[in-house]
């Protein structure tokens, strides 16, 4: 297993759970993301949303901490992706050309709202791109998935990725998530449904892995991946925080199978769902926990990745065998997933 993460603190392969561990790591904000460099990164950036041009920076950085130059074509790639990033003056121009009577018109926007944008902007405004972009430029053409994700999608790509490296589908595997939380119309949402009011903290980032059937002195292991389904009152966007903590505890056993846990490292959306997780790591007996929103803010669909790399690299900075991250968000699940110390 090898690991790339993209912060505030720039593009990294290792170091992100020692930051967070000693404060060190800067407050969220925008991401000063290195520029394209190779002519096809050039040529390829003007289709890619934000997030996009995130997930390729950290594919590339995982397969090169991994040192995976060669059978590039049977590797899998699986990502959390978040909603569109497009540029807006062209997302104005399509709104503007779809209005009808005052009101959006899905009809009117298929006729002529298309019409009046980039004929590439597709490119920028499906979220699978996230994925496939970074995919193209790295030449990776094993299975893959791209899952929506406000949260428990991301733990589904893991789960998938394992799924296919079980199943013999393919050997080696990226997995993770890239999101913004920062682009206006995301931001409009979270405005929207309440989510800043509670006290989110939007940011963005990007995490892969590099994960594979055998590996020399891996950087660790995936231990067990688990997608909980939680309750929700009908026509309500999340769990209620009761609920939430009520099924957390029993879905934190399931996953541990009564191992012993040293790390807990949170990766909640907002404050009630950081409420209704905080006393885990008491009922846990974790020597450590940690709430990586609180540092890393929370960046969406690639939350749950950065809290892996960020308990990978704590188990490796503290020397501890186990860690558990656990995370929860709008999709209305918990995801659980286990992490042991490799040899690296």
């Amino acid at each position: 297993m090898a690991v790339s993460t993209l912060t505030t603190a720039g593009l990294s392969g290792r170091g992100l759970g020692r930051r967070v561990f000693e404060s060190n790591h800067p407050l969220p904000s925008e991401i000063d993301a290195p520029a394209p460099s190779r002519p096809e990164d050039v040529r390829q950036r003007k289709l890619m949303s934000r997030a996009a041009w995130f997930s390729t920076l950290v594919m590339r950085g995982a397969l090169t901490e991994a040192r995976w130059d060669e059978g590039r074509a049977e590797i899998g790639a699986f990502f959390g992706v978040g909603a569109s990033g497009a540029e807006m003056d062209e997302v104005a121009r399509l709104v503007a050309a779809s209005m009808e009577d005052g009101r959006f018109s899905l009809a009117r926007c298929g006729r002529e709202g298309l019409d009046a944008c980039n004929p590439l902007f597709a490119f920028q405004i499906m979220n699978n791109f996230t994925l496939c972009h970074g995919a193209i430029l790295e030449g990776l053409g094993g299975p893959n998935a791209a899952f929506f994700s406000r949260g428990s999608g991301t733990v589904t790509a893991l789960e998938e990725a394992c799924a296919s490296i079980n199943a013999g589908a393919c050997e080696r595997a990226l997995v993770g998530g890239a999101d913004t939380a920062l682009h206006p119309v995301t931001m409009a949402e979270l405005e929207r449904e309440g989510f800043l009011r509670q006290g989110l903290k939007p940011a963005e980032g990007a995490a892969a892995l590099a994960i594979a059937a055998t590996a020399e002195a891996p950087l660790g292991y995936v231990e067990a991946v688990r997608v909980f389904p939680v309750d929700r009152p009908r026509g309500a966007l999340v769990p209620r925080t009761g609920v939430l903590r009520d099924a957390a505890v029993p879905a934190a056993f399931d996953a541990l199978e009564d191992q012993p846990c040293d790390v807990v490292v949170l990766a909640p959306w907002g404050a009630p769902a950081r409420e209704a997780l905080m006393d885990l790591p008491e009922m846990l007996e974790a020597e450590l926990s940690v709430d990586a929103s609180l540092s890393l803010g929370e960046s969406l669909a690639a939350a749950p990745a950065l809290a892996w790399a960020l308990a990978l690299d704590l188990l490796v900075h503290l020397d501890k065998p186990r860690a558990l991250v656990l995370s929860a968000g709008p999709d209305g699940d918990l995801g659980a997933v286990v992490l042991g110390k490799g040899g690296a």
